[in-house]
């Protein structure tokens, strides 16, 4: 089978069967296309007989050359690994190259996040009640309130809505699925929005789909529609804010672990498969507790 065949399959395979996001399979798709690349410039243009020593001058170019950071060329590496595995497990090859590549530790970024007074103010800056502003409010309720990512707020769909729980029925990454619990707040805008707004740009726009958010024209609202909407929000607010809907996701998790919730409960409502992705979020904790004691004692 061709190059692009066994590349399309793959990616065929983290979609179809991994259930991974549009973002995650783009990032594994131009991870394998750079290295490809770069065995066509250097002569080698066949993927299939890659060894240990090609996978060493390649990331001898990727640190030298690019100066790529650690956590760029860890990722690149773990992408490829994945590919070679596949290709493996598909009898194409007869050993990874890249299983004896040993990652270098990552240098791990504490996430951003929001203070409760900046979140007050992105509340109070929605303001108004027509269709957009309803499911702009509700956009921020969920990311916030329920801590979904933007792919999963996404692919929120009516039937994952449990009105009499208040949980949102989420297929996360892997395909896994997971109850996450809305608060009242949220209940109420998400009710209103349902029922009005969203009902009308469906009508208006004679669309007939499932999906909970939509844009202006009724349509399935889009990772880059929901950054967008998050940047026009604190424009229209004026607020000297930056904003990510991931950094909703961290801002959800920081305060509940700030006012007291456990790591468990936590890893479980974000999805995390291991408990290390979430301990991240213990060193913010410590950042906020030092941050609000260097303030508040006196010989501080």
């Amino acid at each position: 089978m061709g190059e692009r065949n066994w590349v399309y399959e793959f990616v065929r395979y983290l979609t179809v069967e991994r259930g991974y996001s549009d973002q995650t399979q783009l990032a594994y798709e131009r991870d394998i296309a750079d290295f490809l690349q770069f065995l066509t410039d250097s002569g080698n243009a066949n993927y299939l007989e890659v060894d240990y020593r090609d996978v060493r001058i390649y990331l001898g170019y990727l640190t030298n050359d690019k100066k790529y950071s650690r956590n760029t060329i860890n990722r690149k590496t773990a992408s490829l690994r994945s590919f070679y595995q596949y290709l493996l497990g598909q009898s194409v090859i007869s050993e990874n190259p890249f299983s004896y590549v040993h990652l270098k530790k990552q240098n791990r970024r504490l996430p951003h996040f929001f203070y409760e007074n900046e979140m007050n103010r992105l509340f109070e800056s929605i303001q108004g009640d027509t269709p957009l502003d309803q499911r702009n409010r509700v956009l921020l309720e969920v990311l916030y309130g329920s801590g979904l990512r933007v792919s999963e707020c996404c692919d929120l769909e009516l039937g994952m809505v449990d009105w009499e729980h208040a949980v949102f029925r989420v297929t996360g990454k892997g395909n896994k699925e997971r109850y996450v619990p809305f608060n009242t707040s949220t209940y109420r805008a998400l009710k209103l929005y349902c029922d009005a707004g969203r009902d009308h740009l469906m009508d208006k726009y004679q669309q007939m789909h499932p999906y909970v958010f939509v844009n202006h024209r009724g349509e399935q609202l889009t990772p880059k529609g929901i950054s967008y909407i998050l940047n026009q929000i604190i424009k229209k607010g004026s607020l000297d804010l930056q904003i990510h809907p991931h950094k909703l996701r961290h801002t959800f998790a920081t305060h509940l672990l700030n006012n007291g919730a456990d790591m468990r409960t936590v890893q479980e409502l974000l999805g995390h498969e291991n408990l290390s992705t979430t301990q991240i979020y213990t060193h913010v904790t410590k950042e906020s507790l030092q941050k609000n004691y260097r303030q508040f004692h006196p010989r501080a």
